[in-house]
């Protein structure tokens, strides 16, 4: 049974975050959700994978019927976000095989990315893959595939100048908050999560030595570890209602499926501050600040889809790089087929070998009992190759010499690239052909 691959869902381009936060898989209940969606779609498609951050959602499928699977997925997809099917269609893209297996590889090196070049989708993508092999829906397509993926990444970030002088959200959130405070030396700032995002906010905004850096964390003693590095501190999200007020920037990313901070916390915040402005930054999906927080005067929010302009500056050089990209991309591409091509012949080459290993243990036996006989050994061995021979040439010589015109025509262009023959010389063409043994 051929599999074919299928690759479907939405991103920044093709969709707000208001839809994006509805189609969302929190880290928590990924694998919960491919063994969900591996009920539903039963042996019609029992490969899948499920990529989601705060820019895309996305599935990976391998199915024998992908028109079929991609549309018993997208009811599944439909009924558990409460999206009506014609609204999310029109949101999505959809890609069957070879146009899927490119936009994986695009992805994976970063040319489908907000951010074009960013790193941190290539671990977002082996987060995926690892999650579908504990779920059991990892088949042996699409790790390949995602093996490949990587492979490609890894030379398109090598090879090219893809990934430099790239222009994260971070750095962009940085520039933001400047346009707001100015000197962020004079600001006190607020984190809210401790995963890889808030990290690399992290990292950008202390570069600014503000006056003074926490951390807010489901698990206190993990913020702890990351505000210790930065000489700041933590304290969990149930203080949030009572420090919020402490701080000029707030930047939150984390995997709630509800908001973190709502109209009225910040609305209180700002009341203790004397509405001296609060600069925040939301980069989850589903979002952690209530949208509301941006209709008041003196709170500026930013979600990852405000940002977009933002990180376009600069990027010119790297776009210079985009066609070397593509062109690794491509040759990916093609190494993805072949390895499929040649899966596919596999039980014609295991036919073959099961022939061939038939023919030689009928001629070993019949040379065993000549050579038990006493008959001279050198002949037995002679008569041994060449009956192995005849026998497996038997059917390229009956091809040859077939009274059907267009049968020993195809076999005469195949022959020679089969058992990679030179072309024969004026001599040998002119000379009598032996006849096979009959």
């Amino acid at each position: 049974m051929t599999f074919q691959v299928v690759a479907f869902g939405l991103n920044h381009q093709s969709a707000p975050v208001s839809l994006r936060e509805r189609l969302a898989f929190p880290a928590e209940i990924v694998r919960a959700s491919l063994s969900e969606l591996r009920q539903v779609m039963g042996r019609l498609a029992p490969e899948q994978a499920l990529v989601s951050t705060c820019n895309r959602t996305e599935l990976y499928m391998a199915s024998h019927n992908p028109g079929q699977a991609r549309q018993q997925a997208l009811g599944w997809l439909a009924a558990r976000s409460q999206v009506g099917h014609e609204d999310l269609m029109h949101h999505l893209y959809q890609h069957e095989e070879p146009a899927a297996v490119r936009h994986v590889f695009r992805v994976a090196s970063g040319l489908d990315s907000m951010v074009l070049g960013e790193p941190q989708i290539l671990g977002q993508l082996k987060e995926a893959a690892r999650q579908a092999q504990e779920a059991g829906s990892l088949g042996s397509n699409l790790h390949h595939l995602f093996q490949q993926a990587f492979s490609v990444a890894k030379e398109v970030r090598s090879s090219t100048e893809i990934g430099s002088h790239s222009v994260s959200m971070a750095a962009a959130s940085v520039k933001l908050a400047q346009r707001i405070f100015g000197d962020l030396s004079q600001t006190r700032m607020l984190f809210i999560g401790a995963g890889e995002m808030i990290q690399l906010c992290i990292a950008h905004f202390a570069a600014q030595s503000p006056q003074g850096l926490a951390i807010a964390n489901r698990t206190v003693q993990r913020g702890e570890t990351l505000a210790k590095s930065y000489s700041g501190e933590a304290f969990a999200l149930s203080d949030l209602p009572r420090r919020l007020a402490d701080f000029d920037v707030v930047v939150s990313c984390t995997a709630s499926s509800l908001p973190i901070l709502g109209l009225g916390m910040v609305e209180s915040a700002l009341k203790k501050r004397r509405y001296k402005p609060i600069f925040f930054v939301d980069l989850a999906v589903p979002r952690d600040i209530e949208p509301e927080v941006s209709k008041l005067s003196d709170a500026f929010l930013y979600s990852v889809d405000d940002l977009a302009g933002l990180v376009e500056v600069g990027v010119q050089a790297r776009r210079d790089a985009v066609s070397h990209a593509e062109a690794i991309i491509d040759h990916g591409v093609q190494r993805y087929l072949h390895w499929k091509s040649s899966r596919e012949q596999v039980p014609l080459i295991r036919t073959v070998k099961d022939h061939v290993a038939a023919l030689q243990e009928a001629e070993l036996v019949a040379a065993q009992k000549r050579l038990a006989r006493g008959e001279d050994t050198n002949e037995v061995l002679m008569a041994l190759a060449h009956g192995l021979s005849q026998k497996l040439l038997h059917g390229t010589y009956s091809a040859l010499s077939d009274p059907d015109p267009q049968t020993h025509q195809r076999a005469a262009q195949i022959v020679p690239s089969l058992f990679k023959l030179q072309e024969p010389t004026e001599s040998q063409a002119d000379g009598p052909a032996s006849e096979p043994d009959r």
